[in-house]
Formats: C-alpha cells, sequence, structure tokens
C-alpha cells in the first residue's frame, strides 16, 4: 500500500471512530431522557451543566447519571476486556463470559458480598483475583505446544462449569440472601448508584489506560510468536500481563453489575467489521462502541415493558446468543 492510501485508509479510520464516539455521546443523552419520565434533550442539557434544583434535575442527577455511567463503563471494560482475549488467545469466540472469566469474578464477588458484607469496598479487587485465576488456570488446561482455539473453549466451558457450581453452593448455603443478588446472576443496573460508579471508575480507569499505551503490541503478538520474538518483545511476559490487565477490566464490571454476558463477544467483532483489525484503533473505538451498546441496551431494558423493568442481561442475551452461533458457523479465524 503506497502512502497516499495509506494516509487516506488512515482518514478513514479516524472518520469511524469519530463516528462511534457520537454514538456514543447520543446513547448516553438517550439514556438519561428515557425512563418512566421522559425528559428533553433540553432540559437534560441545562441540568447537567446548571443543576437546576428540578423534579426531573433531581431524577437526572440521582438515578440516571449515575445508572448510564455505570452502564457506559460497563460496557467499556467488558468490551475492551473481550477484545484483548480474542488477540491474546487468537480465538475470535473468546470472550469474559464464554471461557470462565466472568464467573470466576462472579464467584469471587459473591463470596465478598454474602460471606464478608462489611468488606463489600473490596468486591472489584476479590473479582479481579477471581477473573485472573480463572483466565490463568483456563490458559493452563489449554496449554499443549500451543493453545488451540477448540482448546480453550472447551477448557473455559469446563471451569465456567465449575465455577458456577461454587456459585450455586453459595446460594444453596445462604438461602436468606439469594434474594438480594438474583440480578447480580442475570446481569443487571436497577439498583445502580453512584458509591457504584466511585467503585468501577479507578479500576476502568486505569484498565483502559494500560490498554491504550501497549495497544500496538497486541499487532506485534498477532504476527504469531517467533515474529514477534524477532520483533524484540517478551511474548509470555506481554501475553500475561494483557490477561492481567483483561481480568481487571472484567472484574471490576462484573463487580457492578454483576455476570452480564456477550458484550465482550459481540462488541470487539462489530467494531473489528467498520474499522479493522488494527489494534491502534480498534481498542479506542472498542472504547465507544462497548459503551454505547450496554448504554442503549439498558435503555430498553427500562422502557420496552414499562413500567415493569428487565435486567439488561437478558437483552444482551437475546442479541448475544445468535451472535455467538453464526460465528461457530462461521469457524472465524484470526
Amino acid at each position: 500500500m503506497d502512502s497516499k492510501n495509506m494516509k487516506i485508509e488512515k482518514i478513514k479510520k479516524k472518520s469511524i471512530l469519530l463516528i462511534f464516539i457520537f454514538l456514543s455521546a447520543a446513547g448516553f443523552l438517550i439514556s438519561i431522557g428515557n425512563g418512566a419520565v421522559k425528559i428533553q434533550s433540553g432540559e437534560i442539557l441545562s441540568s447537567l451543566l446548571f443543576r437546576q434544583d428540578t423534579v426531573n434535575s433531581q431524577i437526572i442527577w440521582n438515578v440516571r447519571l449515575p445508572r448510564t455511567i455505570a452502564a457506559s463503563l460497563t460496557g467499556t471494560c467488558l468490551a475492551l476486556s473481550g477484545s484483548i482475549l480474542q488477540g491474546v488467545m487468537r480465538n475470535p469466540l473468546a470472550s469474559p463470559n464464554i471461557i470462565g472469566v466472568s464467573s470466576g469474578a462472579g464467584l469471587m464477588t459473591l463470596v465478598v458480598l454474602i460471606l464478608f458484607p462489611e468488606f463489600y469496598f473490596l468486591a472489584p479487587l476479590g473479582a479481579f483475583a477471581g477473573a485472573l485465576l480463572a483466565t490463568m488456570f483456563i490458559y493452563f488446561l489449554a496449554w499443549k505446544d500451543g493453545s488451540g482455539p477448540n482448546r480453550i473453549i472447551l477448557a473455559g466451558v469446563a471451569v465456567s462449569s465449575l465455577l458456577g457450581a461454587g456459585n450455586n453452593a453459595i446460594m444453596t448455603f445462604y438461602p436468606d440472601k439469594v434474594s438480594g443478588i438474583i440480578g447480580f446472576m442475570v446481569g443487571g443496573l436497577s439498583a445502580t448508584n453512584w458509591n457504584d460508579v466511585f467503585t468501577i471508575l479507578p479500576y476502568a480507569f486505569a484498565g483502559v489506560i494500560m490498554v491504550l499505551l501497549i495497544q500496538n503490541k497486541l499487532n506485534i503478538l498477532m504476527l504469531g510468536d517467533e515474529v514477534a520474538t524477532g520483533l524484540g518483545i517478551n511474548v509470555e511476559r506481554t501475553r500475561f500481563f494483557f490477561i492481567i490487565i483483561s481480568s481487571l477490566l472484567a472484574g471490576a464490571a462484573v463487580s457492578v453489575v454483576g455476570l452480564l454476558g456477550f458484550v465482550g463477544l459481540i462488541v470487539p467483532h462489530m467494531t473489528r467489521l467498520f474499522i479493522g483489525s488494527d489494534y491502534r484503533y480498534l481498542m479506542p473505538a472498542t472504547i465507544f462502541t462497548g459503551s454505547f451498546v450496554v448504554v442503549i441496551c439498558d435503555t430498553l431494558a427500562r422502557t420496552m415493558f414499562a413500567p415493569v423493568e428487565i435486567p439488561v442481561g437478558i437483552i444482551m442475551s437475546a442479541l448475544g446468543a445468535p451472535f455467538f452461533l453464526y460465528l461457530l458457523r462461521r469457524k472465524a479465524e484470526y
């Protein structure tokens, strides 16, 4: 590709990235404006800028804004985590919920919330530890002269089932506390408040910054271990660092929203269709598409059957399951 075509391609990708940023901002306003009470865009902007003392302003600041921010951060974290896993494991079907990473984070979060509720603020750290241990265990089980895509998926299904048994055991032994975690098991944002936003924010911020600083190394890893080593990359150390970042992002999201599935599977593929597989553009774009998808799905979850609200996890599963089957039939390879 000559320099002129490369320049045109860069402009095209940057334009697509700007479109994703615009969609994310539009989704944010749509989410804040829709619900049991509809609020016009003008009033939303006025309340956000000047925080007026009106009923609608209170609804925006105390209910919808923290929920929308939490949904946005959750979508970003899960989408980036899925994109990293797909790159590191070279498997288009890898995502936090498919291969059991979310289950590991969920189990540790349940342990903290149910067995040690006084340490609820440690839930993100527990979720991160659970996600990291699950990822490393899956990678270990799948490794045999390399990590084949089929072995990763099978190992992930097995580990996910094992961790699911742990979740069920905790709920069996503590039935009096089950009612409070139903939304967590499905993946929901109905009870989200500012505390949840401040819980996920530092972990999401740290994860996003680390991803953006080393995103180009994923491009090198995609060339193969021998080529990456020849280019001066310590393959195992780099891969392990990416796994840590992926676990941090997935754990932070799970600790707030629960076991929300398919975001890490759908969003990276959807973004890749528009902007390509260059991680220098794919990662920033994934941040905004992940945010947009979860925010819009959460808006649908609370408005489709109003006044009844359904967990956003149901919407994501309805979208994600057919997409997963499509990928299986396509046998996509990277």
